[in-house]
């Protein structure tokens, strides 16, 4: 096989209204780098992908004639896309800047990290974390039982 690159490891694919735009969000948003676009001939992306974070993303327009639906036509997704990042405030800040709604406010967590939610324009919800202290997988446990307890 030649001239197609292979990437191991699992990446989500997501599907947008208005995959374009979706680009130049995440560009903005998280300091994406464009891979490809491939359109149809009406213009819809069909096929393309961006680098996030040092993992690749692909992502397409919404088909409904096929069955590629979107966050926004499903009503919502469960599934989150995370990054460890090496500032949280300024990452969470800048994609709240480009767009992003915010989902869940930067904090302090019990497992170590601090951590937040966004959901970007197209409906699809990513976290963003960096890592403040190393904990044991007791010690994580022991904060929870803690924070459960609280008032």
């Amino acid at each position: 096989m030649t001239g197609r690159p292979v990437h191991p490891g699992v990446m989500p694919h997501l599907i947008c209204r208005g995959a374009a735009a979706a680009i130049d969000f995440y560009v903005k948003a998280f300091g994406a780098t464009e891979m490809m676009r491939l359109p149809d001939r009406k213009g819809l992306l069909m096929h393309a992908s961006v680098m996030v974070n040092g993992s690749m993303v692909m992502l397409m327009d919404e088909y409904l004639d096929y069955g590629a639906r979107s966050p926004q036509s499903l009503g919502g997704t469960p599934v989150v896309m995370h990054m460890t990042v090496p500032d949280v405030d300024k990452a969470f800040a800048t994609a709240v800047a480009a767009g992003a709604t915010v989902v869940m406010p930067v904090a302090d967590m019990f497992w170590g990290d601090r951590y937040g939610q966004v959901e970007d324009p197209f409906g699809h919800r990513w976290s963003l974390a960096t890592t403040v202290k190393q904990l044991s997988p007791d010690e994580i446990m022991e904060n929870l039982r803690k924070m459960e307890q609280a008032p």
